[in-house]
């Protein structure tokens, strides 16, 4: 996951911190749970259902075409061409993987 930068830390009355306060879709986000390995239901139901693996993957963590695509170095209209093609190349599946935090393994068709 991309590290938080958005964020502020309440101290208690010792001047030690107590609590952090972030944006809440960041919240959000940080409550996907990414297995080490295997695919979480909700994304095998997503690509059962026809949607391809990538955008299956996208949603369940979260993240928009924008985000990924800037984690990539692309543009988000590059990335929707990958996430719509049929047999992206093995580089860009790493790629793609290494920037939802998830291993090429989990994109397997």
């Amino acid at each position: 996951m991309e590290r938080l930068t958005n964020y502020q830390i309440i101290n208690d009355a010792d001047g030690h911190p107590a609590f952090a306060v972030i944006p809440y879709k960041d919240f959000v986000r940080t409550q996907a749970f990414v297995p080490k390995d295997g695919v979480p239901h909700a994304v095998v139901s997503a690509a059962v259902d026809g949607q391809p693996m990538l955008q299956a993957w996208r949603e369940y963590l979260m993240l928009t075409q924008e985000e990924i695509a800037s984690r990539m170095g692309i543009t988000q209209a590059g990335y929707a061409q990958i996430e719509a093609a049929k047999r992206p190349r093995k580089k860009t599946l790493e790629k793609a993987a290494a920037a939802m935090g998830i291993t090429l393994e989990q994109l397997a068709y």
